[in-house]
């Protein structure tokens, strides 16, 4: 099953009135407990990846077994780049397997704020992919991941939500209502009420922060009010350590310490997703939403007027310009095995979405490098995008 478009899902979530869990994992544990989770109950699942908790993973080592287990998966599946912290972090994220991205300018004033979140807007949509934008703040109180959110809440400001959906143009809006990262220090206060109007206000999805504590009537009226993507790591974390201090008293090594840690988190997410309504969900998103495919851009191509060490030194300057624009996934450069074949050389160049198509073709440092370096050399080249033909 192919990994599907995160802005569909979410839009089927917001017009059917119940909430997505964008999980956070952190290690292989989470990732298999999760998709238990979400599979035992037929619910569509965004798996996250937050920046926040990047001291603890490598962000680079983790990702490829994300994106294998999405593609196993028999439900509908995004990535998501959680707490994006920059442009730079997003471009990373996308080509290393995201289709979803937050950009976290939620600490800035509100200009800088619209500013670097349409910078990001402009450079995902370009490649096709969904960004959720943050206004207000959810700081952290109490537990792991409050130290990741310091600070006080800011709520976010009825009157500005509309403007700043229409002037970065995000897909989805994190919005602050009284929620927190990590623990509530007492009883959850939410401002309904102003998520209500914010709600009248944008008509996009609305995105949670901080669900950890929350009862279950709470969940039902955030629902009830928009909320179509429930962010939630902290209680999955509990989940996790308190199975590990059970197991603990007991003799054994690393491996029997988190024996329980998995049946642990897939219960949570479990409770989660009947709680939300995600629950039996899964046909319905993969009929409604269009899966998410990569493209291959393959060149073929002689050269004329290069020697052999020329062509290698100008592939690997592509390799290492190209694998950095926004949208491309992989470079890869090959040399044909038979000596008589038509094309002695090949570029295959995967994109993260068709759109990347149009937008990589006229990047100025992808036309820079194809004009002084490649085009001048390669002339009667063959080129073609392709996507892999699916079984069905």
């Amino acid at each position: 099953m192919p990994l599907f478009n995160m802005r569909g899902m979410l839009q089927h979530a917001y017009d059917n009135r119940y909430a997505i869990g964008a999980f956070d994992l952190v290690d292989n544990a989470f990732l298999e407990a999760i998709m238990a989770g979400v599979e035992i109950c037929q619910a569509p699942v965004i798996l996250s990846l937050a920046e926040s908790h990047f001291s603890a993973y490598d962000f680079a080592t983790l990702m490829p077994a994300v994106v294998s287990a999405a593609r196993r998966s028999p439900v509908p599946v995004a990535i998501h780049l959680d707490h994006g912290a920059s442009l730079e972090s997003a471009v990373a994220g996308i080509r290393l397997g995201c289709n979803g991205i937050m950009v976290d300018a939620s600490e800035y004033p509100y200009e800088e704020n619209v500013s670097r979140s349409r910078a990001v807007v402009e450079m995902a949509h370009a490649c096709g992919i969904c960004v959720e934008g943050e206004l207000g703040y959810v700081a952290g109180q109490e537990g792991e991941d409050a130290e990741h959110h310091p600070g006080e809440i800011i709520y976010t400001p009825v009157e500005q939500a509309e403007d700043y959906v229409r002037n970065t143009g995000v897909d989805c809006l994190a919005v602050s209502i009284g929620t927190v990262h990590g623990h509530f220090r007492g009883e959850p206060q939410l401002d309904m009420e102003r998520l209500e109007a914010i709600n009248k206000a944008v008509n996009i999805p609305i995105v949670i922060h901080g669900g950890t504590g929350l009862s279950d009537d709470q969940f039902r009226a955030l629902i009830a009010r928009g909320v179509a993507k429930i962010n939630y790591y902290t209680a999955l974390s509990d989940a996790a350590a308190a199975s590990i201090r059970e197991q603990s008293n007991r003799s054994g090594g690393y491996t029997h310490l988190l024996a329980g840690v998995r049946d642990a988190i897939r219960q949570e997410v479990i409770r989660c997703c009947q709680l939300w309504g995600a629950a039996g969900q899964a046909d319905a998103v993969r009929a409604h939403c269009p899966p998410w495919q990569e493209v291959e851009h393959v060149i073929l191509f002689n050269t004329e007027g290069l020697s052999d060490e020329q062509v290698a030194d100008m592939m690997q300057e592509g390799q290492r310009v190209l694998s950095t624009l926004p949208g491309v996934r992989r470079v890869v450069t090959g040399n044909a095995v038979q000596a008589d074949a038509s094309y002695r050389y090949c570029w295959v160049i995967r994109f993260a979405h068709p759109a990347v198509i149009d937008s990589y073709r006229v990047h100025p440092e992808h036309q820079a490098f194809a004009d002084k370096r490649f085009r001048p050399y390669a002339g009667g080249r063959v080129s073609i995008d392709y996507q892999e033909t699916k079984s069905t």
